[in-house]
């Protein structure tokens, strides 16, 4: 079974900051695994590209992902799971969450460098030069 894995804004950010075309290197990465893109990666990622070029490579990129709609159940299980970590004093970023539930909803994990989703119960996280897990 192919392993999927939901790319965060963070990952696409640093690449494109130090030169790295995210379509080569996520695409040389993932090998037969599948990229998954939600709304909100997309929204954080194309608005900060101030080259309409670079922006366009990269939308077309999303584009052939599998892309995981922001349904009413994701919603309803980020404010569960956001409600939660508010009753244990823990705050993290509604994106993060949003973001962590959209992986989630179909099974996959998430690369990212940002702590906040090592704070979301039931997030696979991904770390940059990990290895595919072998699910």
């Amino acid at each position: 079974m192919a392993v999927s894995v939901l790319v965060d804004s963070n990952i696409y950010i640093g690449l494109l900051r130090r030169g790295v075309d995210p379509v080569v290197s996520l695409g040389d990465w993932i090998g037969n695994g599948d990229l998954v893109i939600c709304g909100m990666v997309r929204m954080e990622v194309e608005r900060g590209l101030r080259i309409e070029k670079i922006r366009r490579r990269v939308a077309g990129f999303f584009d052939v992902m599998i892309n995981v709609p922001t349904t009413n159940k994701i919603w309803e299980d980020s404010t569960e799971t956001a409600w939660a970590l508010g009753r244990k004093g823990i705050t993290v970023p509604a994106q993060d969450i949003l973001i962590a539930e959209s992986a989630a909803a179909i099974g996959a994990a998430v690369l990212t460098d940002d702590g906040h989703f090592s704070r979301i119960p039931g997030v696979h996280m991904l770390l940059p030069g990990e290895e595919l897990p072998d699910w």
